[in-house]
C-alpha cells in the first residue's frame, strides 16, 4: 500500500442510489448486500454511511459478519457458506444464517437445546439455479426433518434469479417463479408468518411485481447497472457510481525511440516518449489484462497503459498532457474533469463484469468517504 493511492467514496452517490431503489422497491424491506467487502467499496465505510437507511444487511460468511458486527447491530443476514463449527458464533452475533441441508438444521436445534443459543434462518430454494438451496422436488423430505424440532422457525424463504440481466426472453425467470412459489406455498402452510423474496438489483428492475417481503440490492447499491440493457429500461434511476480510483504520477521521464516498456517487451516506443509511472498493479486489483489497452485520465485527459501492468507499477503514455508531473492525479476508475472511466469500459476490454472489476480493488486501500 501507498498513500499516493486510494478508493473515493460518494456519500452523495451511495445515498442517492439508495433512496432510487427505495422508491422501487415501495413498501418491502430493503437489505444492502455489503458482501466482498461491500463490492469492494469497503464494508465497514459503506455500512457507516448507510446507517439507519436500510432494514438489514447481507454478507457471505463468519468473517464479513465479525467486520460488520464491529460497526454496526442491524439485522444481519449470512447468505453463504457457514460450517457447522461456526454456527454458534454467528448466532452468538446475531446472524440469519442460510439453510439448505438437514445438518445445519441439526445443529441449528442443538445449539438452542444444549448451549441455549437462539440461531435465526433463511430457507434456501435452489429454483432452477443449480447452486445452493433445497430443490424444489426435496421441499416436502427438507420440511418433515425441519418439523421435528417445532420450536425452529425461518424467517424467510428465498431463492436467487439464474438469467434476467440479460436477456428480454423471462421463460427462465418465470419458471424459477413458479417452482419457488410451489416450494414457498408448503413452507407457508406449516410457517404461515414467513417472509419470501426473489429479487436482487436485476430482479427489481426486471419484474417489480415479483418482489414480495424483500429486496437484496447489491451491485445497484454502487451505482452500477447490472446489464447494458437494465441501463437503458431504468435510466431513470439515475445511478451515480460511487467509487473513485486515485493514484498519482511516481514519476514522469521520455524514453528514447526503441525503447522497451515493462516485462515481456510487449512495448516498445515507436518516438521519444514522455511515460509516467503509476504506482498501482494487479496485487491492488489493477487487473494484467489491460497491459497495452488500458486507460486512465490525467489532467482530464485520456492516457493509454503500455506494456504490462506488474504487481505494484504500470507505465502510461503521457504524450497527451505535456504538462504532467510527478504527483500529479491519475483517474483509474472514475471521473476526472469531463471525462471518465467506468466499470462496464473496464469489464469490456477485459471481457468480464462490472461487478469484478470493483470486486477486486485491493481492500489494502485506503477508503476516504468524500
Amino acid at each position: 500500500m501507498n498513500h499516493l493511492s486510494l478508493i473515493e467514496l460518494s456519500r452523495e452517490a451511495l445515498l442517492h442510489n439508495v433512496a432510487a431503489f427505495q422508491s422501487e422497491a415501495e413498501d418491502g424491506l430493503f437489505a444492502a448486500v455489503v458482501k466482498a467487502n461491500a463490492y469492494g467499496h469497503g464494508l465497514e465505510e459503506i455500512v457507516a454511511l448507510l446507517g439507519d437507511r436500510v432494514d438489514a444487511l447481507q454478507v457471505d460468511d463468519l468473517d464479513e459478519l465479525r467486520r460488520l458486527r464491529g460497526v454496526s447491530d442491524r439485522r444481519a443476514l449470512v447468505y453463504g457458506y457457514v460450517p457447522l463449527r461456526e454456527t454458534e458464533e454467528a448466532g452468538r452475533l446475531g446472524a440469519e444464517v442460510t439453510v439448505y441441508d438437514v445438518d445445519p438444521i441439526r445443529e441449528i436445534a442443538r445449539l438452542w437445546h444444549d448451549e441455549g443459543v437462539k440461531v435465526d434462518f433463511s430457507l434456501k430454494i435452489d429454483a432452477l439455479l443449480g447452486r445452493q438451496g433445497v430443490l424444489p422436488s426435496d421441499a416436502d423430505a427438507f420440511l418433515e426433518e425441519l418439523a421435528k424440532y417445532p420450536h425452529l422457525q425461518p424467517t424467510s424463504a428465498y431463492a436467487h434469479y439464474a438469467n434476467i440481466e440479460d436477456t428480454t426472453d423471462l421463460n427462465h425467470a418465470e419458471a424459477q417463479e413458479e417452482a419457488f412459489e410451489a416450494a414457498f406455498r408448503k413452507i407457508e402452510a406449516r410457517y404461515p408468518h414467513v417472509g419470501r423474496h426473489i429479487a436482487a438489483t436485476s430482479g427489481l428492475m426486471a419484474r417489480p411485481g415479483v418482489q414480495k417481503t424483500m429486496v437484496r440490492v447489491g451491485i445497484g447499491l454502487y451505482g452500477l447497472y447490472p446489464s447494458a440493457s437494465l441501463a437503458r429500461s431504468h435510466a431513470h434511476l439515475e445511478l451515480r457510481p460511487v467509487m473513485r480510483w486515485v493514484s498519482h504520477l511516481a514519476q514522469v521521464k521520455t524514453l528514447p525511440a526503441g525503447h522497451p516498456v515493462g516485462y515481456g517487451l510487449t512495448y516498445r516506443t515507436t518516438r521519444p516518449t514522455t511515460i509516467g509511472i503509476v504506482p498501482q498493479g494487479y496485487s491492488d486489483g489493477y487487473d494484467r489484462g489491460l497491459s497495452n489497452v488500458g486507460e486512465v485520465l490525467v489532467h482530464g485527459r485520456r492516457c493509454p497503459l503500455v506494456g504490462r501492468v506488474a504487481m505494484n507499477m504500470f507505465a502510461i503514455d503521457l504524450s497527451s498532457v505535456p504538462d504532467a508531473r510527478a504527483e500529479d492525479e491519475v483517474v483509474l476508475l472514475g471521473d476526472q474533469g469531463e471525462d471518465r472511466i467506468t466499470a462496464e469500459e473496464i469489464s469490456a476490454k477485459l471481457g468480464t463484469i462490472n461487478y469484478e472489476v470493483v470486486a477486486r480493488v485491493s481492500p489494502l486501500l485506503p477508503r476516504v468517504i468524500v
